[in-house]
């Protein structure tokens, strides 16, 4: 049984209350000056990230106290997961090589998963105050740092767009680019390429302003979740490069993930050549 007794879209809205209280702390740290260090896998972390996740956990923990929090910079437990154990995945600050560089596509990211699938989940943007939602259905506001929080009265709906072979919009990772990625994006000739940072990719599919969002790299199971209750929500699909719907709360590899595309149509999710090429890269 689930422990969330709220329906999916007040859920994501409570999801998204509490990013908008750690985005506010990641843009104080920003602007009174943070500090980094490199973490063992060669990934910047500040003490923004940090700032950010304690104040996740403890909201979190206030609002549901017997659910488990598995975040990127506390993850380190190994504890094993049920199949229907329900959990959620947070990334405190997703595109930190963004916001160290002064960029403005770093997000907060939180999903709330049950039975190894996210039920919710929520992409916050800081900089300018975007959220973008996934529960029932998929929504998208804006509620800066200072002011008040999200609220179900200024939401917005969105959806993912009919798309067609000759006219798609890929997009790839700004700054976490690899050979396979780049080989599928050349197999599938977009009509457009552009290039984002953290989980702004999702919002693009999510929103209908973008196709397909190809991942062959390396990626972790909290920089993907809230991007997949989103995408989901919005009437698109990520899978594997085999079509099949990704999991979530195997720990056997320190939650990670594998590769993965976010589609905006359905359709391209079982388009026989387009596996074939996704495939072919894995």
């Amino acid at each position: 049984m689930s422990p969330f007794s709220s329906d999916a879209d007040t859920l994501a809205l409570t999801l998204a209350a509490i990013a908008h209280g750690a985005g506010a702390r990641i843009l104080e740290r920003r602007a009174a000056g943070f500090t980094t260090r490199t973490k063992e896998d060669g990934s910047p972390c500040s003490d923004a990230d940090l700032a950010a996740e304690a104040f996740i956990a403890a909201e979190l923990a206030r609002a549901f106290p017997h659910v488990r929090v598995i975040s990127e910079e506390s993850a380190e437990d190994p504890a094993p997961l049920g199949r229907d154990d329900a959990f959620f995945l947070v990334d405190p600050l997703d595109g930190t090589r963004d916001f160290v560089a002064g960029g403005s596509e770093f997000t907060v990211n939180i999903a709330a998963v049950v039975g190894s699938r996210p039920v919710a989940g929520v992409v916050h943007a800081p900089a300018d105050g975007r959220f973008w939602l996934g529960g029932a259905a998929a929504y998208a506001l804006t509620a800066p740092a200072g002011g008040p929080p999200p609220s179900r009265e200024r939401l917005r709906p969105i959806r993912t767009r009919p798309a067609f072979r000759e006219r798609l919009t890929a997009l790839a990772s700004a700054r976490h680019g690899d050979a396979r990625t780049d080989r599928f994006l050349a197999a599938l000739a977009p009509h457009e390429r552009r290039n984002a940072s953290s989980a702004i990719k999702f919002c693009l599919v999510a929103s209908g302003e973008a196709d397909v969002y190809p991942r062959f790299g390396r990626t972790m199971q909290w920089d993907v979740a809230a991007g997949d209750a989103l995408v989901s929500a919005a009437g698109g699909l990520v899978t594997a490069p085999d079509g099949t719907r990704l999991t979530y709360g195997d720990a056997t590899d320190g939650f990670a993930n594998g590769p993965f595309i976010a589609w905006g149509d359905p359709r391209l999710a079982r388009d026989r050549e387009l596996l074939a090429a996704a495939t072919a890269q894995a």
